[in-house]
C-alpha cells in the first residue's frame, strides 16, 4: 500500500469513526477517540458542552438518575450552569434514552418505556 493510499485510508476510517447527529436543541458526536460530546445545537462556548469518556459513562449518569429528574438532579453529579440543561435535552431528544420532557419550569425529564409520548412529542424525534 502507497503512503497515498493509506493517508486515504486513516481519513476515511476518521469519518467513519465520528458521527454527529443533531437533535432539536442538542448535538450529540461520537469522537474517533471513542469519547462522545453533548453540547446545545450552535452553541459557541465550552459552558454549553460536556464530553464524556464514552457514550457509556453518559448512559450510566442517565441510568442513575431518579425516574422523573430535573436539572438540579444532574448537577449532583458535578455538573453545572448551562450543561446541566443541555443533558436533560440530550436525553429527551436521544432515541437511546426512554424519557420525554414532562415539564419546563423547571425543566423536568420522565423516565418511560415510551419515549414519544411525554410533554406532546418534545423529544425531538
Amino acid at each position: 500500500m502507497s503512503r497515498a493510499e493509506a493517508d486515504q485510508l486513516r481519513a476515511a476510517l476518521g469519518e467513519a469513526l465520528t458521527e454527529r447527529r443533531e437533535f432539536v436543541r442538542t448535538v450529540g458526536t461520537h469522537r474517533e477517540d471513542g469519547s462522545y460530546v453533548v453540547e446545545r445545537r450552535q452553541a459557541e462556548s465550552a459552558g454549553h458542552r460536556k464530553v464524556f469518556e464514552s457514550f457509556a459513562a453518559l448512559r450510566r449518569l442517565y441510568d442513575d438518575l431518579p425516574a422523573e429528574f430535573t436539572a438540579a438532579d444532574v448537577e449532583r453529579s458535578g455538573l453545572t450552569g448551562g450543561r446541566r440543561h443541555v443533558l436533560v435535552h440530550h436525553f429527551a431528544e436521544h432515541p437511546a434514552f426512554e424519557c420525554g420532557l414532562s415539564k419546563r419550569q423547571p425543566l423536568t425529564a420522565s423516565k418511560n418505556d415510551d419515549a414519544g409520548s411525554s410533554a406532546g412529542g418534545e423529544t425531538g424525534h
